[in-house]
């Protein structure tokens, strides 16, 4: 099994810590790497910049196995058509890459079973999710962070008040505000655009206290 890793030096690291025991090639692009395409079996992309390009590049090797760092995009919507590889999504934003069980899409079941056995050979820590816009667990963190944000701007309870009553009341590890420190407000508010524009569901309408702090750390 021969693993290309298409990341930037911080994501290969966190690619290493999850799986110590495998040997990959790491690239911060698959246009700059040299080696030889054919003997790549699986690649993982956390490149969310280039998506469309790199899924291009991709096409022309029909061996290949690929997950792309999707969250914020539907597979179907930016997929080559047709697509000549295995293609697959996974949740690679900051704090839930770091789960012990990885989120994972596909557009077609055939995908699927390819994808499975690929997987098999080193993890069966991975959940399959239906192939839309923020995956699961990031559209549902990010729609409580939101919430959170209202409670907050109406003045009905502070930050830390808010996280305990969170961390209490459902027993999660982290409250709103402290998970939207872990992921980064930006990408909070990106994942929330996206279901947003996705779905027109109010849930997804980013508070104006959040836009306001996102644009300022910028």
């Amino acid at each position: 099994m021969k693993i290309l890793v298409v990341a930037s030096t911080h994501y290969q690291q966190l690619f290493n810590q999850k799986f110590p025991n495998l040997t990959v090639f790491t690239t911060p692009s698959p246009h700059f790497f040299t080696g030889n395409w054919q003997e790549i079996n699986l690649i993982f992309d956390f490149e969310t910049n280039d998506l469309e390009q790199n899924l291009r590049f991709y096409n022309q090797y029909v061996h290949l196995n690929v997950l792309i760092n999707s969250p914020l995009k539907q597979l179907a919507s930016i997929a080559p058509h047709p697509t000549h590889f295995a293609l697959g999504g996974f949740n690679g934003l900051p704090a839930f890459w770091e789960n012990s069980v990885m989120e994972l899409s596909v557009m077609r079941d055939t995908d699927k079973e390819i994808l499975d056995k690929t997987l098999s050979h080193f993890t069966k820590d991975y959940a399959w999710v239906t192939d839309r816009v923020g995956m699961v667990t990031p559209r549902v963190i990010a729609m409580i962070i939101n919430e959170a944000y209202y409670t907050l701007q109406e003045g009905t309870a502070s930050r830390q008040d808010i996280d305990t009553g969170m961390k209490l009341g459902t027993n999660y590890p982290y409250g709103p505000f402290e998970w939207a420190k872990k992921i980064g407000l930006d990408h909070v508010y990106q994942i929330l655009e996206a279901a947003y524009q996705d779905t027109h569901d109010e849930r997804y309408r980013i508070c104006p206290l959040l836009k306001t702090e996102m644009l300022l750390l910028q």
